[in-house]
């Protein structure tokens, strides 16, 4: 899945909608999802994306300061932490 742009109001319950009907679909694979071009995110799409690491285990592709800390972010409200170096 790829992210673009901002992820606020409208777009973030978006958001919400599209995982909600694929969630169901994606076990047993991993969810990817790309956030390299998202500009800024709400709190409510970084709960969106922790709901996403939480149920599926989602791997976020983050290459910016403001991009790694959405990841890290939605991985530490998902409640589990990933081990250093991975």
């Amino acid at each position: 899945m790829r992210l673009e742009g901002r992820a606020v109001g409208e777009w973030t319950a978006e958001l919400n909608c599209v995982w909600q009907s694929i969630a169901g679909r994606i076990a047993p694979r991993r969810l990817l999802v790309d956030l390299r071009d998202v500009m800024h995110m709400d709190a409510k799409a970084i709960d969106v994306l922790a709901d996403m690491y939480r149920q599926s285990g989602a791997q976020f592709i983050a290459e910016t300061p403001m991009t790694k800390y959405f990841a890290e972010e939605a991985q530490r409200r998902g409640g589990f932490t990933a081990a250093k170096g991975e």
